[in-house]
């Protein structure tokens, strides 16, 4: 293989392997992988605009028997701590986020033994009642097989029910690296590698839009993060012209801190600024039928995230006005609303509000800049 070779056939837009991929990753200079993917980007996202949005991350519980060894956030039933958000609780979160001027709830938790589906579906139709226009983005993949072995039913009727009660999109959570040895060794509790993409499947059919991620920089090989993407990139393959499949990929570094796997010592986090901006390219190279990328600066902090609009990211994401779990082990980055916008400016870049769906959304006229904690703020 020679890289000049692949790097030209991934201007054309073919699909590489993961094999090719590997290679290019490993022998290509990070200025031939940035023009590359800021070439892919402006063929699928043509100009200047960089997108990102105003949302909220809560929690609908804590309580989690997953056991993943990357994660600080979970806590056992039974736990002093252990908590299930209430409607009250949600109703604050709700109204400060329109206060905000966000619409849409990214609501997600953990692998509660006793929440199955009436559960979801009764929460999610009160919250819909209450607020008709709040845009649902809930749950993961590993939360739906979850709930699906606790009712014993089936992906498709589990993805189904949520969505007539109300379940707008489906987040790409707990993608991590999809290689069974690596989940095994991670995050044993969740789902599989398999079942995380066939329940991707199933919500394309149900013409769900959903996002994928990648959490990377730990215990895999390079073979399995160019594996994983090319994972993605099939499901995104096969599904129908109604469905939108994949809106957007975010891969974003491993966070190390207090996690079993760092006090174990089987992993921490290595990954540098260049690796991850390289991996921004390698995403967008690799999946020429995804058409956003996500910087993750709540990982990675304004800096890079401002290089990897120069490599093939188009969207920032969101001004996190509550995140729980990644921050959890050790990601303090914040912006506001008015700081994500400076940032793109800076970048050389046009802000533009999005949805969910990556429709353009005006800036609403009067809303109030979230507050941030100004010692854990790290905006370089």
């Amino acid at each position: 293989m020679k890289t000049a070779k692949l790097l030209d056939k991934a201007l054309n837009r073919q699909f590489l392997s993961a094999e090719e991929g590997v290679f290019l990753f490993e022998t290509a200079s990070t200025a031939d992988l940035m023009f590359v993917g800021n070439r892919l980007r402006q063929k699928q996202v043509p100009g200047n605009t960089v997108t990102w949005i105003i949302d909220r991350n809560s929690n609908t519980t804590n309580v989690c028997v997953a056991n993943c060894k990357f994660c600080n956030f979970y806590r056992r039933p039974g736990h002093e701590e252990a908590y299930v958000t209430s409607i009250e609780e949600y109703r604050q979160k709700i109204e400060e986020l329109f206060r905000y001027g966000g619409e849409q709830l990214l609501l997600q938790g953990g692998h509660h033994p006793d929440l199955g589906l009436s559960f979801y579906c009764e929460l999610f139709s009160e919250l819909k009642s209450l607020y008709p226009n709040l845009k649902l983005h809930a749950l993961g993949p590993p939360e739906i097989a979850h709930i699906t072995k606790l009712e014993n039913s089936n992906h498709h009727d589990v993805l189904k029910a949520l969505k007539d009660a109300g379940l707008d999109s489906l987040p790409g959570a707990g993608g991590e690296i999809l290689s069974d040895r690596v989940r095994r060794l991670i995050s044993k509790g969740k789902c599989g590698g398999k079942e995380w993409l066939d329940i991707m499947r199933a919500a394309h059919k149900l013409e769900l839009t959903t996002s994928a991620t990648m959490m990377f920089g730990h215990i895999e090989t390079n073979l399995e993060r160019m594996e994983h993407l090319v994972a993605i990139r099939t499901v995104q393959d096969e599904k129908s012209e109604n469905a939108k499949g994949f809106i957007a990929f975010i891969p974003w570094p491993f966070q190390d801190e207090d996690t079993i796997l760092k006090r174990l010592k089987r992993a921490r986090n290595t990954c540098t600024g260049d690796e991850y901006v390289r991996m921004i390219a390698m995403s967008r190279i690799m999946l020429p039928n995804v058409t956003n990328i996500q910087a993750s600066w709540l990982t990675v902090g304004k800096s890079i995230a401002q290089l990897c609009l120069q490599a093939g990211a188009n969207d920032w994401g969101s001004i996190m006005i509550e995140e729980n779990v990644v921050s959890a082990a050790g990601a303090a980055f914040r912006f506001t609303a008015d700081g994500i916008q400076a940032a793109i400016r800076e970048a050389g870049f046009v802000p533009q509000l999005r949805d969910q769906q990556y429709n353009f959304r005006d800036l609403p006229e009067h809303i109030e800049q979230q507050q941030l904690d100004t010692t854990a703020m790290i905006v370089d």
